[in-house]
């Protein structure tokens, strides 16, 4: 009797006619698509079409920008309208998190940076503690090359390192979705390397959304590829199908290097 194939997942994140303003100037428009859960979606574009912004959407964090809102549209992870009144922005950032262009590691030892949000979320007990740092670090394959300088500086760490070490203390509060906006371009080829290798890994545990202006990155690690361009979305498909016959000759120009 043949073994039926696994349900789909549902996907991570719906998006539905969004809308989003910086003031009276409109950033993003008519943006309906969805997310597929654990896999990697890249978002590309020449600079200012809205790939940053529509990534900082997914937590909120635009929140922070006076005059940002929602001005249209509804966005959902897990089936809940992120932006309802009952949302804890809190939980939803432990469920989101993000990883920026920049390294942004605390001035704190590498132990603390990982553990950081854990304690910030009550976890006290102390040897619960470091194994959920140690778990994190092994999944952000820095663990090997820490393990002996947990309580040292994490300044005193590559760039490279101080980027995965970012992502562990992400992962240390099990989030359900990852946002990487440029995760690479303040990286050196090999300390690039590693980083994608890591994306590829965990994919099999979380979503993915990575915002890049490499087309060879997206190309690279993403499963489905988003294109962006002056606030709207032109083309959203598979990875492989995008870039070797895109539907759009907006697409197409952008990838041959027409403009951008």
């Amino acid at each position: 009797m043949p073994i039926p194939s696994p349900l789909p997942l549902p996907p991570s994140i719906e998006v539905h006619d969004l809308h989003f303003n910086y003031g009276h100037a409109c950033a993003l428009k008519y943006l309906t698509f969805n997310i597929p859960a654990r896999q990697v979606t890249a978002f590309i574009g020449p600079s200012g079409c809205g790939k940053s912004t529509l990534l900082r959407c997914f937590n909120r964090m635009n929140d922070e920008i006076p005059g940002a809102r929602l001005s249209r549209g509804s966005i959902r992870i897990g089936g809940v309208d992120i932006h309802q009144r009952s949302v804890d922005v809190v939980k939803l950032r432990r469920e989101v998190g993000m990883v920026f262009q920049k390294s942004n590691p605390f001035p704190r030892s590498i132990f603390d940076n990982v553990a950081f949000g854990l304690q910030l979320h009550r976890m006290g007990n102390r040897s619960l503690l470091a194994q959920a740092v140690e778990e994190a670090l092994i999944s952000a394959a820095l663990w090997d090359e820490v393990k002996d300088r947990l309580h040292e500086s994490a300044l005193a760490l590559s760039g490279g390192q101080q980027q995965r070490l970012c992502i562990a203390r992400s992962l240390a509060v099990k989030p359900r979705i990852i946002l990487m906006d440029e995760p690479c371009s303040a990286l050196d080829p090999i300390a690039t390397a590693k980083i994608e290798d890591l994306i590829r890994i965990l994919r099999q545990q979380v979503t993915i959304i990575i915002v890049t202006h490499s087309m060879q990155q997206a190309a690279r690690v993403s499963d489905q590829t988003a294109f962006l361009y002056l606030g709207e979305l032109i083309e959203f498909s598979a990875t492989l199908k995008l870039f070797s016959n895109p539907a759009k000759k907006l697409t197409e120009d952008y990838l041959r290097g027409t403009f951008g």
